[in-house]
């Protein structure tokens, strides 16, 4: 597969999603299943449950700044310190909205996580096809991550946009799901159409495989707890959604280049 397919396929979906009618925040979408105070924390466990997230994203940025590793591209290693700053910053976003989830508090949780999707993506366009390319979109893809939060609240809360009797009901999540969504179609296609310059790439399906799992936790959230009564499905998320950085962190340590190597 040459790259002009991938960048057709990515143009054809940015331009299919905007001819959907613009998607608000379903103000639903903060009435949390597991709402329990403990230790005078509200919603403890969706709060508390984001420690897995830090504590993976510092694991990351310690081993990546102090250790030697064979698995990173080299001119890729800002790339890779971003991602695991990102998993680290979206804990304590993440906490920060739980604590009192609301659209303004939201907006904390997903600017970092931006981070985390778009340095991924531009980890796997350094590795698969070329780092020169991959350096050059780093920033703009950055941009467009933290571009797609801030126009998503903007919009939920102009009432130049909504009309005043609107505002809050009627932002614009298109651009923030094409953000998470779109790299997890483009990168799996990657995987598939090149060939990788090191050794192992099976933990970034599995890597794949947890976030998706991420997801149906999230979208079962109620149902996970009225069946447990002990956890909630969004809790559980936070904590396999981490799981998906730690073995990514986990084959970049065991991994080596092949003869070859990556373009710089």
């Amino acid at each position: 597969m040459k790259p002009g397919v991938l960048v057709i396929l990515a143009a054809a979906a940015i331009a299919a999603v905007f001819f959907i009618e613009p998607i608000s925040q379903d103000p639903a979408y903060h009435a949390f299943a597991d709402a329990r105070r403990l230790l005078g924390v509200a919603n403890f466990w969706n709060v508390f449950s984001n420690i897995a997230f830090v504590l993976t994203g510092v694991a990351g940025l310690t081993i990546i700044r102090t250790r030697q590793l064979e698995g990173i591209v080299t001119d890729l290693y800002p790339v890779y310190v971003v991602f695991f700053a990102g998993v680290t910053l979206s804990g304590f976003g993440s906490a920060w909205y739980h604590l009192s989830p609301a659209n303004e508090s939201l907006v904390w949780d997903r600017l970092p996580m931006t981070l985390t999707f778009m340095s991924f993506f531009t980890i796997i366009i350094g590795e698969q096809n070329s780092a020169s390319v991959a350096k050059r979109c780093f920033i703009p893809l950055l941009a467009i991550g933290a571009g797609s939060v801030l126009y998503w609240y903007f919009t939920e809360t102009s009432a130049a946009w909504c009309g005043a009797e609107y505002a809050g009901t009627c932002g614009d999540l298109r651009p923030y799901a094409l953000v998470q969504f779109l790299p997890m179609l483009l990168i799996p296609l990657q995987l598939l159409a090149y060939k990788s310059p090191f050794d192992r790439t099976g933990f970034i399906w599995v890597m794949i495989l947890l976030y998706a799992a991420a997801k149906l936790f999230e979208h079962f959230d109620q149902n996970i707890f009225d069946a447990t009564q002990i956890i909630s499905g969004h809790s559980i998320k936070h904590v396999v959604a981490a799981a998906a950085a730690l073995i990514f962190l986990y084959g970049l340590v065991i991994r080596r280049p092949l003869r070859g190597g990556t373009e710089a």
